[in-house]
């Protein structure tokens, strides 16, 4: 059985783990490996993960048994809209397709829907199929950017949302 938890300080390791075991099969062919890297340090060491849940982002852990199979990150980013925006959402390669993925996103529904919100973004790669997940979920694109990320590097991704 699939149980989340709420991620602790002392989780930041786990997710680190998720990270660096996900965005490999998943960003390889689209951004490579030197992106990949860059993007790993810049967004996922300890002291911005630590950070992002001292300024109120939540995190779940997805576990079965000992096993920690994919996380997710969400928080508010526009109270006044009532915003939410899902920063995160990872699945071990060997747990995608198992309903894991689907589980942690209909947690942050039900989160952010009680919270009172008028809607769910997110931002994925044009090139991720989890584009594909996403839409058939409910998610429309709003908007395609191109951020800059520093060394060179760009994240070329759809702005998608979710409206309650």
């Amino acid at each position: 059985m699939i149980t989340l938890r709420k991620v602790k300080e002392q989780d930041i390791e786990i997710i680190r783990d998720i990270a660096a075991a996900t965005w490999p099969s998943t960003y390889l062919d689209i951004i490579g490996q030197a992106q990949i890297d860059y993007m790993l340090d810049k967004m996922y060491n300890k002291g911005e993960l630590l950070s992002q849940l001292m300024d109120g982002y939540i995190y779940l852990i997805a576990e079965e048994g000992e096993s920690q199979l994919g996380f997710t990150g969400y928080s508010i980013i526009d109270h006044e809209a009532r915003i939410y925006k899902l920063h995160k959402l990872y699945v071990l390669p060997s747990a995608q397709g198992t309903g894991v993925g689907k589980i942690l996103i209909n947690e942050v529904f039900n989160k952010v829907k009680d919270a009172g919100a008028s809607a769910l973004q997110l931002n994925v790669n044009k090139g991720n199929k989890a584009k594909d997940f996403y839409l058939k979920g409910g998610f429309t694109i709003k908007e395609s950017v191109k951020l800059d990320i520093g060394e060179g590097y760009f994240m070329d991704d759809y702005i998608m949302e979710y409206k309650f």
